[in-house]
């Protein structure tokens, strides 16, 4: 898959943006593992007008990122332009418009999914934010919010001007439970000319199978690459031994460079348990790992996991 002068390379994968869990430190990460492109947790347009330092970490790259996407969502014309056109995206290889969240807070903002329900603004904001950048352009969007009416909004989408789209086939109400409905994936691949990226459920070789199926121009995977961001090489078909341990020590060297470890010891804590996810521990060592409070006292509790898990392999 090819726009304009980025090349994704055939079947891409995408890491999903996923608000508090993709941080810069998890993008590295995954794009080493094979990754083609990486998406931002979602930019408020309006934030980045009042507050643009409280943005502006979670707009942090590095350089193992291959095809950076920056994901905005708002629903004021004129913040979106003036987000696509901040220093703080400049770095950016394109930008993803969200139309999806299902979040109650942005969605009673007339936000995320709210705009599935509003399709002569969400067509305005789509044009005008590509009015004023020649970098690629992409909408992520659902099956629907108060009826599925997703290929009327893929269509609306590609009339707009937008460069491809992100099909999570889940409705609003659904949320993230249930199964995405990959029938749904194929219909609107079959009736769109722009490429369609299936996003929903692909958490391993048969799951990413079923969707290549759909006839999709690329895959996005959210949370089954939690705690497993070496599913892409996996997928990828790529002889890696996997040093889980290690991962787990880059993801804290590479967020140490940029937050203090006040904050971090709190925000990682979701991470630690999601890579242990697969290895049975007692309630104490959940517990632990649950409410660190010291960073390199809970790597020694995953170590010692991690090692049991080896000697009773």
């Amino acid at each position: 898959m090819k726009i304009n002068d980025l090349d994704f390379s055939n079947n891409p994968l995408f890491l999903a943006p996923m608000a508090g869990v993709t941080d810069v430190g998890f993008r590295a990460i995954a794009s080493s593992f094979g990754a083609d492109a990486t998406v931002t947790e979602m930019l408020s347009a309006r934030a980045m007008a009042h507050n643009p330092q409280k943005t502006k970490f979670l707009t942090l790259t590095t350089e193992e990122e291959k095809i950076k996407i920056a994901q905005i969502f708002g629903h004021e014309e004129s913040f979106m332009q003036e987000a696509i056109k901040s220093s703080l995206l400049e770095k950016f290889d394109m930008f993803d418009i969200n139309m999806g969240c299902p979040a109650p807070k942005i969605v009673k903002n007339g936000e995320g999914s709210a705009l599935m329900d509003n399709l002569p603004l969400a067509s305005k904001i789509i044009s005008a934010c590509k009015q004023v950048s020649d970098k690629p352009l992409s909408v992520k969007f659902r099956k629907g919010k108060s009826s599925e009416n997703y290929v009327e909004f893929g269509r609306m989408c590609q009339e707009s001007g937008a460069d491809f789209v992100t099909f999570h086939a889940r409705t609003v109400e659904q949320g993230y439970s249930g199964r995405a409905d990959l029938d749904a994936i194929a219909s609107l691949k079959a009736k769109l000319s722009i490429p369609v990226i299936g996003n929903g459920d692909v958490v391993d070789r048969q799951s990413y199978e079923k969707m290549l199926q759909t006839g999709v121009d690329g895959v996005m995977i959210g949370r089954g690459a939690t705690g497993k961001p070496w599913l892409f090489a996996e997928l990828k078909n790529r002889e890696m031994k996997i040093d889980k341990f290690s991962v787990v020590e880059k993801h804290i060297s590479l967020l140490r460079e940029h937050f203090e470890e006040d904050w971090l010891k709190l925000y990682i804590r979701k991470h630690f348990l999601w890579y242990a996810s697969d290895f049975p521990m007692s309630a104490n060592v959940r517990l632990k790992l649950a409410t660190c409070q010291d960073i390199d006292e809970c790597l020694n509790v995953l170590k010692q996991v991690f090692n049991a898990q080896i000697q009773n392999f």
